[in-house]
């Protein structure tokens, strides 16, 4: 079971509360909402308007309900009781990388990027991945999501593959990046 980390800051009387902990069914909402607004603020200009508005259309609530039922790995990071990035992860699918975990997707809503939110959450993925025994870790970044290649340059990470994927005829260079 995935350890909860639960820190509370008091600041100017008030207090914020930032969770982090496996997604259940009544985060369903909330993740589409991050997977919605995240990918539109990420790949907007970068995969064609088409393919991306039919990618985020058919992950909405039902069908993140219907992941975490299925019992798919999927991590979020609240602040103040609502979500802000969500993670998800599992064994790596390319077999001819030598690592053996894989977080398939780590994505913030844009007014939570670059405090520190989303290294928590990568760090609780990392974590998790550990935990269930599998050795390393890599995730795969379109060449173009700068911001996304700087974070995980930042957090360590090691270009070690190159590849490809295809979004209505147009074809992007991807990376993966890696952790022993």
């Amino acid at each position: 079971m995935f350890v909860n980390e639960k820190l509370t800051y008091d600041r100017f009387m008030g207090t914020i509360t930032i969770e982090t902990r496996r997604a259940g069914p009544q985060d369903a909402a909330g993740i589409a909402a991050v997977h919605d607004e995240s990918w539109r603020n990420a790949y907007g200009g970068i995969v064609p308007h088409v393919a991306l508005n039919r990618m985020i259309n058919r992950r909405g609530a039902d069908w993140w309900e219907n992941a975490i039922r299925r019992a798919t790995i999927v991590l979020i990071v609240e602040i103040g009781g609502v979500v802000a990035g969500y993670a998800t992860l599992g064994r790596n699918r390319v077999g001819t990388l030598p690592y053996d975990g894989e977080i398939y997707e780590l994505y913030m809503r844009p007014e939570y990027q670059g405090i520190g939110v989303g290294s928590r959450l990568f760090l609780a993925a990392r974590a998790e991945l550990k935990r269930r025994g599998l050795k390393g870790s890599v995730v795969w970044v379109l060449a173009d999501n700068h911001p996304a290649i700087r974070f995980y340059e930042n957090a360590g990470g090691r270009a070690v593959a190159e590849g490809h994927e295809a979004f209505d005829g147009k074809k992007l260079s991807k990376i993966a990046y890696s952790w022993d």
